[in-house]
């Protein structure tokens, strides 16, 4: 049985929950003090990425499903980085990257799961909102990948970047980022 958030979604873009985060990035989401979505999904991330399957049952799911995703990304990036410095260079690429899909637009996995922002508006909140979580993600996952900064990062966290949650991917298989 996969690993669901505990988290109750007040506000909603899409269908996709829009949680509160402990964060200094810049963003839409509203701030939290205690543990947050981000939190969560690193703490689920070894679990739940044997699943092949999750039922979805709240918006705040869907957040930590599209974490999920992208952890797998930042760890396949992370492999290429011999230190922490450039494994955090890496990832603030990776964040600020405009090819990651969203849910609405063609290349996203799971747009059978996802609604599609309503709006120009919502869209763009929803950007916003993505933007922030793959930043402070990063920044966290390489607090936790790499305990030893001059050195590579960690296997026990690095032999996920070839599995597949839910047999799928952020991005299409061959393409980098």
């Amino acid at each position: 049985m996969a690993y669901h958030s505990n988290f109750k979604a007040d506000l909603l873009i899409g269908n996709m929950g829009m949680l509160p985060l402990k964060t200094d990035f810049k963003g839409p989401a509203p701030r939290a003090s205690e543990e947050d979505i981000i939190d969560e999904a690193l703490m689920f991330f070894k679990p739940n990425i044997y699943f092949r399957e999750f039922e979805i049952k709240s918006p705040a799911d869907r957040t930590l499903i599209y974490l999920t995703f992208y952890i797998t990304e930042c760890l396949r990036k992370l492999q290429r980085s011999p230190n922490k410095l450039s494994g955090q260079k890496d990832l603030a690429a990776l964040a600020l990257n405009h090819k990651l899909p969203i849910p609405g637009e063609v290349e996203f996995p799971l747009n059978s799961m996802y609604k599609a922002p309503a709006n120009k508006q919502e869209e763009e909140t929803m950007r916003a909102y993505l933007l922030q979580l793959r930043q402070e993600i990063g920044q966290r996952l390489c607090e936790l990948a790499f305990p030893n900064p001059q050195e590579k990062a960690t296997k026990w966290w690095l032999c996920f970047a070839r599995k597949r949650f839910l047999d799928k991917g952020l991005v299409s298989q061959g393409v980098t980022l």
